[in-house]
């Protein structure tokens, strides 16, 4: 904690920095085993979206 720092800026900040390193979503990910196919079935659902989403014209 800083000098003089307020706690809920101080767990705002600690909670920042936990989302911005990606620790929860890879635990959360560990948690559970997910199969080979869906893995890659998600996969190709998310990189289909990213080319629509890069092919929009405005």
């Amino acid at each position: 904690m800083r000098e003089k720092e307020n706690i809920d800026r101080a767990l705002r900040r600690f909670k920042r920095t936990v989302s911005r390193s990606r620790i929860l979503r890879v635990y959360r990910a560990n948690m559970s085993f997910t199969k080979p196919s869906e893995e890659r079935r998600v996969a190709k659902e998310k990189a289909s979206r990213n080319a629509r989403k890069h092919n929009r014209r405005y």
